[in-house]
Protein backbone atom coordinates (compact mmCIF):
# COMPACT_ATOMS: atom_id res chain seq x y z
CA UNK A 1 0.00 0.00 0.00
CA UNK A 2 1.86 3.48 -0.83
CA UNK A 3 2.86 5.63 2.00
CA UNK A 4 -0.76 7.46 3.14
CA UNK A 5 1.62 11.00 3.11
CA UNK A 6 2.92 10.91 -0.47
CA UNK A 7 1.28 13.19 -2.90
CA UNK A 8 -0.57 12.18 -5.70
CA UNK A 9 -0.43 15.28 -8.41
CA UNK A 10 -3.23 16.32 -10.61
CA UNK A 11 -1.06 16.87 -13.65
CA UNK A 12 -3.17 20.01 -13.81
CA UNK A 13 -1.47 23.62 -14.52
CA UNK A 14 -1.34 25.58 -11.28
CA UNK A 15 -3.82 22.66 -9.57
CA UNK A 16 -1.35 21.41 -7.26
CA UNK A 17 -0.15 24.76 -6.28
CA UNK A 18 -3.14 25.53 -5.08
CA UNK A 19 -3.78 22.02 -3.48
CA UNK A 20 -0.24 22.34 -1.80
CA UNK A 21 1.20 20.39 -4.43
CA UNK A 22 -1.12 17.47 -4.95
CA UNK A 23 -3.75 14.80 -3.47
CA UNK A 24 -2.89 12.83 -0.82
CA UNK A 25 -2.72 9.39 -1.59
CA UNK A 26 -5.20 6.42 -0.55
CA UNK A 27 -8.04 9.41 0.09
CA UNK A 28 -11.43 9.92 -1.55
CA UNK A 29 -12.29 13.47 -2.96
CA UNK A 30 -15.12 14.73 -4.60
CA UNK A 31 -14.81 16.88 -8.05
CA UNK A 32 -18.35 18.43 -8.62
CA UNK A 33 -19.49 21.67 -10.60
CA UNK A 34 -22.23 22.20 -13.46
CA UNK A 35 -22.47 20.57 -16.53
CA UNK A 36 -19.40 22.17 -18.96
CA UNK A 37 -17.65 23.51 -15.91
CA UNK A 38 -14.47 20.55 -17.19
CA UNK A 39 -15.22 17.73 -14.71
CA UNK A 40 -14.37 15.16 -17.28
CA UNK A 41 -11.65 16.67 -18.56
CA UNK A 42 -9.82 17.24 -15.29
CA UNK A 43 -10.69 13.62 -14.59
CA UNK A 44 -8.88 12.43 -18.10
CA UNK A 45 -5.80 14.71 -17.04
CA UNK A 46 -5.77 13.58 -13.63
CA UNK A 47 -5.29 9.57 -15.03
CA UNK A 48 -3.43 10.68 -17.65
CA UNK A 49 -0.85 12.06 -15.52
CA UNK A 50 -1.01 8.84 -13.27
CA UNK A 51 -0.47 6.75 -16.13
CA UNK A 52 2.50 9.12 -17.24
CA UNK A 53 4.03 7.80 -14.02
CA UNK A 54 3.32 4.18 -14.71
CA UNK A 55 0.66 3.85 -11.63
CA UNK A 56 -2.55 1.53 -12.61
CA UNK A 57 -5.13 4.07 -13.56
CA UNK A 58 -8.93 3.50 -13.89
CA UNK A 59 -12.00 4.90 -14.89
CA UNK A 60 -15.70 3.95 -14.31
CA UNK A 61 -18.46 5.43 -15.86
CA UNK A 62 -21.99 5.49 -15.20
CA UNK A 63 -23.36 8.17 -17.51
CA UNK A 64 -21.14 8.44 -20.52
CA UNK A 65 -20.09 5.95 -23.01
CA UNK A 66 -16.53 4.97 -24.31
CA UNK A 67 -17.27 6.72 -27.38
CA UNK A 68 -18.11 9.66 -25.66
CA UNK A 69 -15.23 9.84 -23.47
CA UNK A 70 -13.06 9.30 -26.39
CA UNK A 71 -14.48 11.99 -28.24
CA UNK A 72 -13.43 13.99 -25.35
CA UNK A 73 -9.71 12.68 -25.17
CA UNK A 74 -9.36 13.43 -28.97
CA UNK A 75 -10.63 16.93 -28.65
CA UNK A 76 -7.53 17.74 -26.21
CA UNK A 77 -5.43 15.67 -28.66
CA UNK A 78 -5.08 12.75 -25.79
CA UNK A 79 -4.92 8.72 -26.60
CA UNK A 80 -7.10 6.64 -23.87
CA UNK A 81 -4.90 3.77 -24.72
CA UNK A 82 -3.56 3.33 -21.12
CA UNK A 83 -6.02 4.54 -19.28
CA UNK A 84 -8.85 1.06 -18.59
CA UNK A 85 -12.40 1.81 -19.19
CA UNK A 86 -15.30 0.10 -16.94
CA UNK A 87 -19.03 1.29 -18.91
CA UNK A 88 -21.73 0.58 -16.30
CA UNK A 89 -24.42 2.56 -18.26
CA UNK A 90 -25.60 -0.57 -19.96
CA UNK A 91 -26.44 -2.28 -16.33
CA UNK A 92 -30.22 -0.62 -16.19
CA UNK A 93 -31.11 -2.59 -19.11
CA UNK A 94 -29.79 -6.25 -17.56
CA UNK A 95 -31.30 -5.95 -14.14
CA UNK A 96 -34.82 -4.62 -15.94
CA UNK A 97 -34.73 -7.51 -17.94
CA UNK A 98 -34.13 -10.30 -15.03
CA UNK A 99 -35.29 -8.82 -11.78
CA UNK A 100 -39.35 -9.70 -11.20
CA UNK A 101 -39.07 -9.84 -7.30
CA UNK A 102 -37.38 -6.73 -5.66
CA UNK A 103 -37.38 -3.34 -6.47
CA UNK A 104 -35.72 -2.37 -9.96
CA UNK A 105 -33.59 0.17 -8.11
CA UNK A 106 -31.96 -1.93 -5.35
CA UNK A 107 -31.03 -4.68 -7.42
CA UNK A 108 -28.91 -2.23 -10.05
CA UNK A 109 -27.26 -0.47 -7.21
CA UNK A 110 -26.82 -3.56 -5.63
CA UNK A 111 -24.97 -5.07 -8.95
CA UNK A 112 -23.10 -2.05 -9.72
CA UNK A 113 -20.91 -2.21 -6.49
CA UNK A 114 -20.23 -5.56 -6.65
CA UNK A 115 -19.29 -5.47 -10.55
CA UNK A 116 -17.21 -2.45 -9.77
CA UNK A 117 -15.44 -3.74 -6.19
CA UNK A 118 -14.58 -7.03 -8.07
CA UNK A 119 -12.91 -5.20 -10.84
CA UNK A 120 -11.23 -2.67 -8.32
CA UNK A 121 -9.96 -5.82 -6.32
CA UNK A 122 -8.50 -7.27 -9.39
CA UNK A 123 -6.88 -4.32 -11.34
CA UNK A 124 -5.74 -2.82 -7.56
CA UNK A 125 -5.48 0.75 -9.33
CA UNK A 126 -3.38 4.05 -7.90
CA UNK A 127 -5.63 6.03 -9.28
CA UNK A 128 -9.40 5.54 -9.90
CA UNK A 129 -12.72 8.58 -11.22
CA UNK A 130 -15.99 7.39 -10.67
CA UNK A 131 -18.25 9.38 -13.28
CA UNK A 132 -20.53 10.28 -11.95
CA UNK A 133 -22.05 9.84 -8.26
CA UNK A 134 -25.59 11.41 -10.02
CA UNK A 135 -26.63 7.79 -11.54
CA UNK A 136 -26.17 6.22 -8.34
CA UNK A 137 -27.86 8.96 -6.29
CA UNK A 138 -31.30 7.79 -8.21
CA UNK A 139 -30.53 4.32 -7.44
CA UNK A 140 -30.15 4.61 -4.30
CA UNK A 141 -33.32 6.20 -3.75
CA UNK A 142 -32.86 7.69 -0.17
CA UNK A 143 -30.19 9.65 1.17
CA UNK A 144 -29.50 6.83 4.11
CA UNK A 145 -28.90 4.10 1.16
CA UNK A 146 -27.01 6.35 -0.74
CA UNK A 147 -24.65 7.63 2.43
CA UNK A 148 -24.07 3.77 3.54
CA UNK A 149 -23.48 3.35 -0.25
CA UNK A 150 -20.53 6.12 -0.45
CA UNK A 151 -18.94 4.82 3.01
CA UNK A 152 -18.61 1.53 1.43
CA UNK A 153 -16.90 2.57 -1.10
CA UNK A 154 -14.21 4.58 0.49
CA UNK A 155 -13.70 1.78 2.95
CA UNK A 156 -13.12 -0.77 0.09
CA UNK A 157 -10.87 1.76 -1.75
CA UNK A 158 -8.70 2.28 1.49
CA UNK A 159 -8.33 -1.68 1.12
CA UNK A 160 -7.02 -1.60 -2.27
CA UNK A 161 -4.84 1.93 -1.68
CA UNK A 162 -6.01 4.12 -4.55
CA UNK A 163 -6.90 7.70 -4.49
CA UNK A 164 -10.36 8.03 -5.75
CA UNK A 165 -11.67 11.21 -7.48
CA UNK A 166 -15.95 11.41 -7.54
CA UNK A 167 -17.39 13.22 -10.35
CA UNK A 168 -20.75 14.74 -9.66
CA UNK A 169 -22.82 17.67 -10.74
CA UNK A 170 -23.29 21.03 -8.46
CA UNK A 171 -26.85 20.85 -6.59
CA UNK A 172 -27.76 22.01 -2.85
CA UNK A 173 -29.70 18.66 -2.08
CA UNK A 174 -29.34 16.79 1.19
CA UNK A 175 -27.34 13.66 -0.96
CA UNK A 176 -24.58 16.10 -2.02
CA UNK A 177 -23.88 17.57 1.78
CA UNK A 178 -23.87 13.92 2.32
CA UNK A 179 -21.29 12.94 0.40
CA UNK A 180 -19.08 15.92 0.98
CA UNK A 181 -18.90 15.06 5.05
CA UNK A 182 -17.73 11.61 3.80
CA UNK A 183 -14.73 12.76 1.35
CA UNK A 184 -11.21 13.84 2.37
CA UNK A 185 -11.24 16.96 0.64
CA UNK A 186 -14.54 18.74 -2.06
CA UNK A 187 -13.37 20.95 -5.61
CA UNK A 188 -15.92 22.77 -7.02
CA UNK A 189 -15.54 23.72 -10.65
CA UNK A 190 -18.12 26.73 -11.47
CA UNK A 191 -19.53 28.10 -14.32
CA UNK A 192 -20.59 31.96 -15.03
CA UNK A 193 -21.89 33.34 -18.48
CA UNK A 194 -20.97 36.24 -18.93
CA UNK A 195 -23.32 38.83 -21.04
CA UNK A 196 -20.98 39.29 -23.64
CA UNK A 197 -17.69 36.86 -24.12
CA UNK A 198 -16.00 33.75 -22.60
CA UNK A 199 -18.07 31.91 -20.23
CA UNK A 200 -16.02 32.90 -16.47
CA UNK A 201 -14.44 30.05 -14.82
CA UNK A 202 -13.27 29.63 -11.55
CA UNK A 203 -12.39 26.98 -9.12
CA UNK A 204 -12.76 26.37 -5.08
CA UNK A 205 -11.61 24.34 -3.16
CA UNK A 206 -14.00 23.60 -0.28
CA UNK A 207 -12.46 21.53 2.01
CA UNK A 208 -9.22 19.88 2.53
CA UNK A 209 -8.79 17.95 5.61
CA UNK A 210 -5.31 17.91 6.89
CA UNK A 211 -4.06 20.41 4.07
CA UNK A 212 -2.93 24.05 3.86
CA UNK A 213 -4.00 24.56 0.74
CA UNK A 214 -5.05 28.30 -1.00
CA UNK A 215 -8.20 29.44 -0.32
CA UNK A 216 -10.63 31.81 -2.48
CA UNK A 217 -12.03 31.80 -6.31
CA UNK A 218 -8.99 30.22 -8.86
CA UNK A 219 -9.99 31.55 -12.33
CA UNK A 220 -9.25 28.39 -15.01
CA UNK A 221 -9.66 28.08 -18.81
CA UNK A 222 -10.49 25.02 -21.01
CA UNK A 223 -8.40 24.90 -23.68
CA UNK A 224 -6.71 22.22 -26.60
CA UNK A 225 -4.53 20.22 -23.92
CA UNK A 226 -6.81 20.22 -20.80
CA UNK A 227 -7.46 22.74 -18.08
CA UNK A 228 -5.23 25.74 -17.14
CA UNK A 229 -6.00 26.87 -13.34
CA UNK A 230 -4.54 30.16 -12.34
CA UNK A 231 -3.82 30.05 -8.82
CA UNK A 232 -5.03 33.30 -6.89
CA UNK A 233 -2.31 36.29 -6.75
CA UNK A 234 -0.93 36.33 -3.01
CA UNK A 235 1.42 39.44 -2.72
CA UNK A 236 3.08 38.01 0.08
CA UNK A 237 4.17 34.95 -0.98
CA UNK A 238 6.61 36.96 -3.48
CA UNK A 239 8.81 39.10 -1.21
CA UNK A 240 12.12 40.72 -3.01
CA UNK A 241 14.75 43.21 -1.70
CA UNK A 242 15.44 46.12 -4.24
CA UNK A 243 16.74 50.03 -4.19
CA UNK A 244 14.13 52.47 -4.60
CA UNK A 245 15.47 54.96 -8.19
CA UNK A 246 13.99 57.47 -9.46
CA UNK A 247 13.31 56.71 -13.62
CA UNK A 248 13.22 59.31 -16.33
CA UNK A 249 10.95 59.55 -18.86
CA UNK A 250 12.96 61.05 -21.47
CA UNK A 251 11.36 64.32 -21.55
CA UNK A 252 13.37 67.02 -19.09
CA UNK A 253 10.07 69.12 -18.72
CA UNK A 254 7.89 66.25 -17.75
CA UNK A 255 10.20 65.40 -14.75
CA UNK A 256 10.69 68.59 -13.66
CA UNK A 257 6.64 68.62 -13.11
CA UNK A 258 6.34 64.90 -11.38
CA UNK A 259 9.59 65.70 -9.09
CA UNK A 260 12.48 63.87 -11.21
CA UNK A 261 10.20 60.94 -12.97
CA UNK A 262 8.63 58.30 -11.03
CA UNK A 263 10.18 56.16 -8.75
CA UNK A 264 10.84 52.02 -9.27
CA UNK A 265 8.38 49.76 -7.17
CA UNK A 266 5.70 52.22 -7.32
CA UNK A 267 1.91 51.85 -9.10
CA UNK A 268 1.42 55.54 -11.17
CA UNK A 269 -2.01 56.54 -12.78
CA UNK A 270 -2.58 58.42 -15.27
CA UNK A 271 -6.38 59.75 -15.84
CA UNK A 272 -8.04 61.87 -17.86
CA UNK A 273 -10.74 62.23 -20.63
CA UNK A 274 -10.26 59.95 -23.92
CA UNK A 275 -7.40 61.86 -26.42
CA UNK A 276 -5.75 63.62 -23.68
CA UNK A 277 -2.75 62.23 -24.16
CA UNK A 278 -2.48 59.33 -21.64
CA UNK A 279 -0.86 56.83 -23.66
CA UNK A 280 1.68 59.07 -25.22
CA UNK A 281 2.68 59.64 -21.86
CA UNK A 282 2.81 55.98 -20.80
CA UNK A 283 4.87 55.40 -24.49
CA UNK A 284 7.21 57.78 -23.49
CA UNK A 285 7.88 55.96 -20.09
CA UNK A 286 8.03 52.55 -21.76
CA UNK A 287 10.45 53.66 -24.44
CA UNK A 288 12.86 55.19 -21.71
CA UNK A 289 12.79 52.38 -19.94
CA UNK A 290 14.02 50.30 -23.10
CA UNK A 291 16.73 53.07 -23.79
CA UNK A 292 17.87 52.46 -20.36
CA UNK A 293 18.47 47.97 -21.09
CA UNK A 294 15.27 47.43 -18.95
CA UNK A 295 12.55 45.11 -19.94
CA UNK A 296 8.97 46.33 -20.32
CA UNK A 297 5.31 45.28 -21.41
CA UNK A 298 2.45 47.64 -22.54
CA UNK A 299 -1.17 45.78 -22.40
CA UNK A 300 -3.20 47.20 -24.93
CA UNK A 301 -6.95 46.35 -23.98
CA UNK A 302 -8.29 49.46 -26.02
CA UNK A 303 -6.75 49.53 -29.65
CA UNK A 304 -4.54 46.86 -31.58
CA UNK A 305 -0.66 46.67 -31.16
CA UNK A 306 0.31 48.16 -34.54
CA UNK A 307 -1.97 51.47 -34.30
CA UNK A 308 -0.15 51.77 -30.97
CA UNK A 309 3.20 51.13 -32.77
CA UNK A 310 1.95 53.72 -35.31
CA UNK A 311 0.78 56.84 -32.74
CA UNK A 312 3.81 56.46 -30.61
CA UNK A 313 5.78 56.41 -33.64
CA UNK A 314 4.58 59.71 -35.01
CA UNK A 315 5.29 61.22 -31.91
CA UNK A 316 8.75 60.71 -32.48
CA UNK A 317 8.32 57.19 -29.88
CA UNK A 318 9.81 54.45 -31.73
CA UNK A 319 9.32 50.79 -30.27
CA UNK A 320 10.52 48.60 -33.22
CA UNK A 321 14.40 48.45 -31.89
CA UNK A 322 13.21 47.63 -28.91
CA UNK A 323 10.70 44.90 -30.14
CA UNK A 324 13.32 43.43 -32.05
CA UNK A 325 15.67 43.10 -29.34
CA UNK A 326 12.93 41.60 -26.85
CA UNK A 327 12.92 44.30 -24.14
CA UNK A 328 9.98 45.45 -25.18
CA UNK A 329 6.89 43.40 -25.52
CA UNK A 330 2.88 44.60 -26.64
CA UNK A 331 0.41 42.51 -25.44
CA UNK A 332 -3.22 43.55 -27.31
CA UNK A 333 -6.15 41.93 -24.83
CA UNK A 334 -9.23 41.32 -25.44
CA UNK A 335 -11.13 42.21 -22.04
CA UNK A 336 -13.75 39.52 -23.01
CA UNK A 337 -12.00 36.40 -23.83
CA UNK A 338 -9.51 36.85 -21.13
CA UNK A 339 -10.14 36.04 -16.83
CA UNK A 340 -8.97 38.53 -14.81
CA UNK A 341 -6.64 35.69 -12.75
CA UNK A 342 -5.05 34.39 -16.32
CA UNK A 343 -3.46 38.69 -16.70
CA UNK A 344 -2.34 38.40 -13.20
CA UNK A 345 -0.93 34.80 -14.05
CA UNK A 346 0.37 36.33 -17.36
CA UNK A 347 2.00 39.61 -15.48
CA UNK A 348 3.41 37.46 -12.95
CA UNK A 349 5.38 35.22 -15.74
CA UNK A 350 6.46 37.76 -17.36
CA UNK A 351 8.10 39.88 -14.44
CA UNK A 352 9.84 36.30 -13.45
CA UNK A 353 10.68 35.45 -16.61
CA UNK A 354 11.67 38.32 -18.50
CA UNK A 355 13.16 40.27 -15.31
CA UNK A 356 10.37 43.14 -16.19
CA UNK A 357 11.24 46.30 -14.81
CA UNK A 358 7.75 48.25 -16.22
CA UNK A 359 4.44 47.13 -16.73
CA UNK A 360 2.02 49.57 -19.23
CA UNK A 361 -2.19 48.75 -18.50
CA UNK A 362 -3.65 50.58 -21.26
CA UNK A 363 -6.59 50.96 -19.83
CA UNK A 364 -7.91 50.17 -16.71
CA UNK A 365 -11.30 50.64 -18.13
CA UNK A 366 -10.41 47.17 -19.94
CA UNK A 367 -9.91 45.83 -16.65
CA UNK A 368 -13.40 47.10 -15.75
CA UNK A 369 -15.00 45.37 -18.29
CA UNK A 370 -13.61 41.97 -17.46
CA UNK A 371 -14.57 42.71 -13.95
CA UNK A 372 -18.03 44.28 -13.61
CA UNK A 373 -18.11 43.74 -9.75
CA UNK A 374 -16.19 47.26 -8.26
CA UNK A 375 -15.14 45.11 -4.75
CA UNK A 376 -13.52 42.29 -6.87
CA UNK A 377 -12.08 45.00 -8.81
CA UNK A 378 -10.30 47.03 -6.17
CA UNK A 379 -8.76 43.95 -4.09
CA UNK A 380 -7.37 42.24 -7.53
CA UNK A 381 -5.66 45.24 -8.43
CA UNK A 382 -4.38 46.19 -4.62
CA UNK A 383 -2.68 42.66 -4.78
CA UNK A 384 -1.55 42.91 -8.42
CA UNK A 385 -0.30 46.57 -7.58
CA UNK A 386 1.34 44.77 -4.58
CA UNK A 387 3.18 42.20 -5.74
CA UNK A 388 4.53 44.82 -8.84
CA UNK A 389 5.77 46.88 -6.10
CA UNK A 390 7.88 44.42 -3.75
CA UNK A 391 9.40 43.37 -7.41
CA UNK A 392 10.63 46.59 -7.73
CA UNK A 393 8.70 47.22 -10.94
CA UNK A 394 7.21 50.78 -12.48
CA UNK A 395 3.45 50.23 -12.82
CA UNK A 396 1.98 52.77 -15.32
CA UNK A 397 -2.02 52.23 -15.22
CA UNK A 398 -4.62 54.55 -17.78
CA UNK A 399 -7.62 55.46 -16.79
CA UNK A 400 -10.16 57.36 -19.33
CA UNK A 401 -12.79 59.26 -17.55
CA UNK A 402 -16.18 59.60 -18.86
CA UNK A 403 -16.50 63.22 -20.54
CA UNK A 404 -14.41 65.42 -22.28
CA UNK A 405 -14.99 69.21 -20.86
CA UNK A 406 -16.03 70.03 -17.74
CA UNK A 407 -17.55 67.37 -15.23
CA UNK A 408 -15.93 64.12 -15.45
CA UNK A 409 -16.30 60.56 -14.13
CA UNK A 410 -14.83 57.58 -14.12
CA UNK A 411 -15.92 53.48 -14.20
CA UNK A 412 -14.41 52.88 -10.78
CA UNK A 413 -12.38 54.83 -8.78
CA UNK A 414 -8.65 53.73 -8.09
CA UNK A 415 -6.91 56.51 -7.11
CA UNK A 416 -5.94 55.19 -3.59
CA UNK A 417 -4.20 52.36 -4.73
CA UNK A 418 -1.59 54.60 -6.71
CA UNK A 419 1.44 56.38 -5.17
CA UNK A 420 1.50 58.66 -7.87
CA UNK A 421 -1.78 60.16 -9.96
CA UNK A 422 -1.05 62.29 -12.91
CA UNK A 423 -4.71 64.18 -14.49
CA UNK A 424 -4.76 65.56 -17.92
CA UNK A 425 -7.74 68.20 -18.98
CA UNK A 426 -9.25 69.39 -21.63
CA UNK A 427 -9.90 73.69 -21.34
CA UNK A 428 -11.16 75.73 -22.93
CA UNK A 429 -9.01 79.38 -24.27
CA UNK A 430 -8.53 81.95 -26.80
CA UNK A 431 -11.15 80.39 -29.15
CA UNK A 432 -8.88 76.70 -28.73
CA UNK A 433 -8.98 73.76 -27.15
CA UNK A 434 -6.04 73.47 -25.29
CA UNK A 435 -4.81 70.37 -22.93
CA UNK A 436 -3.51 70.50 -19.38
CA UNK A 437 -1.06 68.62 -17.11
CA UNK A 438 -0.69 68.17 -13.49
CA UNK A 439 0.45 66.14 -10.30
CA UNK A 440 -2.53 65.54 -8.02
CA UNK A 441 -0.46 62.83 -5.53
CA UNK A 442 2.68 61.67 -5.43
CA UNK A 443 3.41 59.63 -2.25
CA UNK A 444 7.39 58.70 -2.68
CA UNK A 445 9.05 62.09 -3.13
CA UNK A 446 8.65 66.04 -4.04
CA UNK A 447 6.51 67.48 -7.18
CA UNK A 448 5.26 70.49 -8.77
CA UNK A 449 2.12 71.76 -7.67
CA UNK A 450 1.27 73.36 -10.61
CA UNK A 451 -1.18 73.16 -13.38
CA UNK A 452 1.04 73.25 -17.05
CA UNK A 453 -0.25 73.29 -20.76
CA UNK A 454 0.38 69.84 -22.54
CA UNK A 455 1.13 70.17 -26.08
CA UNK A 456 1.20 67.40 -28.37
CA UNK A 457 4.07 68.33 -31.66
CA UNK A 458 6.08 66.09 -33.86
CA UNK A 459 9.22 67.17 -31.87
CA UNK A 460 7.75 65.12 -29.12
CA UNK A 461 5.80 66.32 -26.01
CA UNK A 462 5.95 70.13 -24.76
CA UNK A 463 4.83 71.05 -21.61
CA UNK A 464 4.69 74.88 -21.27
CA UNK A 465 5.09 77.00 -18.07
CA UNK A 466 2.72 76.84 -15.04
CA UNK A 467 -0.89 78.70 -16.06
CA UNK A 468 -0.74 81.29 -13.24
CA UNK A 469 -3.33 83.29 -15.15
CA UNK A 470 -6.04 81.25 -15.50
CA UNK A 471 -8.12 80.10 -12.79
CA UNK A 472 -10.82 76.85 -13.04
CA UNK A 473 -8.96 74.92 -15.65
CA UNK A 474 -9.51 71.76 -13.94
CA UNK A 475 -13.02 72.71 -14.16
CA UNK A 476 -12.88 72.90 -18.22
CA UNK A 477 -14.08 75.89 -18.42
CA UNK A 478 -11.43 78.60 -17.07
CA UNK A 479 -11.34 82.12 -16.26
CA UNK A 480 -8.37 84.14 -18.18
CA UNK A 481 -6.59 86.39 -16.56
CA UNK A 482 -3.33 87.10 -18.14
CA UNK A 483 -2.10 87.82 -21.28
CA UNK A 484 -1.84 85.00 -24.97
CA UNK A 485 1.30 85.28 -24.90
CA UNK A 486 1.68 82.73 -21.58
CA UNK A 487 0.35 80.08 -24.02
CA UNK A 488 2.65 77.76 -26.34
CA UNK A 489 2.64 78.88 -30.15
CA UNK A 490 1.43 76.02 -32.42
Amino acid sequence: MPDLQTICSTGIHGLDTILGRGLKRNRMYLLQGSPGAGKTTTALQYLLEGAARDEVVLYVTLSETKEELEEVARSHGWSLERIPLIDLSALENTSKATNTLYNPAEVELTQLSKLLMDRVHALKPDRLVLDSLSEMRLMSQSPLRYRRQILSFKQEFAKVGCTVLLLDDKNETEEENQVQSIVHGVITLTSAPMRYGVIRRYLTIQKLRGVRYREGNHDYVIETGGLRVFPRLVASEHLRAFTKELRSSGNRELDELIGGGLHTGTSNLLIGPAGSGKSTLASMFAHAACARGENVIYYAFDENSATLRQRAKEMGIDFEPHIKTGAMAVEQIDPANIAPGELAHNILTDVERRKTRVVVLDSLNGYVSAMPDEDFLTLHLHELLTYLGQQGVTTIMLMAQHGLIGQMGTPVDVSYLADTVILMRFFEALGSVKKAISVIKKRSGRHETTIRELLMTERGVVLGQPLREFEGVLSGIPKFKGSSDQMIEQ
